[in-house]
């Protein structure tokens, strides 16, 4: 299962999974592209081990890295919980 986490202003959008049982959370990153449809990425926490990146210039994939490593302890804990919706104290 995946969930929506964030829109970023260049309609980037970000999604992450469920915790995986060795305590890994998938984040895959998609903006779409008129000429190849999607742009896309995944980071995978907490080694913030990137893989499947097409489409984003260098500048783009560091914009997306300070977003992940911003974000991180909340996409960990929204992971453990259901998503952002189902987070109790949010």
């Amino acid at each position: 299962m995946m969930y929506p986490f964030l829109t970023l202003d260049n309609g980037t959008e970000i999604v992450h999974s469920e915790m995986q049982p060795d305590g890994q959370v998938k984040v895959y990153m998609e903006r779409p592209d008129s000429e190849v449809c999607f742009h896309h990425a995944t980071c995978w926490l907490p080694g913030y081990t990137w893989e499947d990146v097409d489409g984003f210039s260098p500048v783009e994939l560091e914009r997306l890295q300070e977003v992940v490593r911003s974000t991180a302890h909340l996409i960990l804990r929204f992971a453990q919980e259901g998503g952002f919706d189902s987070a109790s104290s949010f």
